[in-house]
């Protein structure tokens, strides 16, 4: 199952196992069994401290628990981790192991602290990046803290609790049998969400921080390059981000930036936050911003009071909180969400296999989207409001060969249709002949461009029409030692290397201002 190149690469990683533990199998006779216990058997075979046993008795088969000797460990994955999940599968047998996890003493510690029963479930698609963020956040505290139990799943193997289930998007993850949360989660954001307290605490140790020379909001690539411009002139540098990153992790292939021949979002956000790391920047993880105080007088202090109540003060801001995806704000899209309703279908698309499915939206994300799906679902709908697709011809030509997809344009969507549960159609009206139609559908994936996250500055700067924040040459805004940069501003052309270089130059400008202040 593995080429001898990622066996030598899973040897060198198990030479870190230091404590014996065992790994008990659950197998039955599909194929999918045979090929986790040839995984399994190669695991163990690369570390004297790993043993395998094949009588274990949990009903999900093919599984697998890893559990330490002498401890109450239980931590299960049912599936064949590979994929995406490979990497969770190589942290956990580590963790499992006594290797210590790269995570900060206060997160570790609060992860011990945890009190009552918590038995968690998480379902996972093996071509989801979003998945492995939560599953080695909950596979981690399974090891930490034995009042914590996990089971990872991977939903295509186990389709039938997916159906049971009704879920519709991954990551999904339940706790003692309630639905807990879906989407990307990390460490901290789960361990705040079970801890109600910790949001107060965070907020006060924030609040005393020193004001920073040059405190950055937003940590995708355009506020990654100002940390790192601004740090290397030596000055008291903060960025303060709700997901480092950003869209960046939702972007499944990155071919052109620059040097880069090939990688993928989640790839790339991890090198920025190294390279921003090695540079001594304070990152300030999962803080939404939620206003802007600006100085009270020139060469003053500027605030930003952030969604939990904590306070940071700087200099000099710079705002770099890039962009979401669009809603397509038709009824019914609120309602389905998660049941249905879309936005990721690299995450998502392997749930709908052998469905109808509509993408709503013909640029180069939703006719992408289209593609890769008609490789999944039994038929998709491509549903595009304007009077042809907006995709490069080389993507359009892709699709219109493709025999499971049908398009069309001039199409309105003017509602998401379902039975109170899921979602079972979409609505829409031909713009030519005013004539109204509905599909029958199983999925929705809305693919139609980006919104700026710039809500929380109305009032206080100048936005454009569109949310955008107003910049001028240099990246600076309405407000004096404000500057801007990335997918929130008015500079065209939305794209990770423009963001980059604007990041850049704003911190330049940025400093700029702080020394003549």
């Amino acid at each position: 199952m593995l080429d001898d190149t990622l066996k030598a690469q899973l040897a060198a990683y198990l030479e870190r196992v230091q404590l014996p533990f065992e790994i008990v199998a659950s197998l039955d006779e599909r194929d999918a069994s045979k090929e986790l216990l040839s995984l399994l058997q190669t695991i163990a075979s690369l570390s004297d401290k790993i043993s395998l046993r094949t009588d274990g008795q949990d009903a999900r088969r093919p599984s697998f628990t890893l559990q330490r000797s002498g401890t109450e460990q239980s931590l299960r994955f049912a599936g064949i981790p590979l994929g995406h999940e490979f990497t969770s599968l190589v942290l956990a047998l580590l963790w499992t192991g006594g290797h210590p996890p790269k995570i900060e003493q206060e997160t570790l510690d609060a992860v011990k602290a945890l009190e009552g029963e918590l038995r968690f479930e998480v379902y996972m698609s093996l071509d989801c990046h979003n998945c492995p963020d939560v599953v080695q956040a909950l596979s981690l505290m399974a090891v930490l803290n034995p009042k914590v139990q996990t089971v990872v799943v991977e939903g295509g193997l186990f389709q039938d609790e997916v159906n049971a289930r009704e879920i519709m998007a991954v990551p999904a993850v339940f706790l003692n049998g309630a639905h807990f949360g879906s989407g990307r989660m990390d460490l901290a954001e789960i361990v705040a969400k079970l801890d109600t307290k910790a949001a107060a605490r965070d907020a006060e140790k924030l609040s005393a921080k020193d004001p920073f020379d040059m405190l950055i909001v937003g940590g995708g690539p355009a506020g990654a390059a100002a940390g790192v411009y601004a740090a290397r002139k030596g000055i008291r540098t903060g960025i303060a981000a709700e997901r480092f990153g950003g869209q960046v992790n939702d972007t499944m292939g990155i071919e052109n930036y620059i040097s880069i021949t090939e990688t993928t979002g989640p790839k790339f956000a991890v090198a920025l936050e190294q390279h921003v790391r090695a540079n001594e920047v304070e990152i300030m993880n999962g803080q939404r911003a939620a206003r802007l105080i600006p100085a009270a007088q020139e060469g003053g202090l500027i605030g930003i009071e952030l969604a939990n109540g904590g306070l940071l003060q700087a200099k000099t801001v710079i705002l770099t909180t890039g962009a979401r995806w669009r809603n397509v704000n038709v009824p019914g899209e609120a309602e389905y969400k998660n049941k249905g309703v879309a936005y990721c279908p690299h995450c998502d698309g392997p749930l709908f296999k052998g469905k109808r499915v509509a993408v709503i939206g013909g640029g180069n994300s939703g006719v992408e989207a289209a593609i890769d799906l008609a490789g999944i679902v039994k038929h998709v709908t491509l549903i595009e409001f304007a009077d042809a697709l907006r995709a490069d011809a080389v993507l359009v030509k892709k699709l219109h060969s493709l025999p499971n997809v049908t398009v069309h344009v001039s199409a309105q969507t003017t509602e998401l249709t379902g039975d109170g549960n899921k979602l079972n159609g979409l609505s829409y009206k031909d713009r030519v002949s005013g004539e109204a139609h509905h599909i029958e559908l199983e999925g929705v994936f809305v693919q139609i461009g980006l919104v700026p996250n710039t809500e929380w500055l109305k009032g206080d700067l100048e936005l454009s029409k569109y949310g955008e924040i107003v910049v001028d040459a240099r990246g600076g805004t309405s407000v004096p030692g404000v500057f801007a940069a990335g997918d929130a501003t008015t500079v065209p052309f939305k794209q990770i290397v423009i963001a980059a270089g604007d990041g850049a130059k704003a911190a330049l400008a940025a400093f700029d201002h702080l020394i003549r202040h």
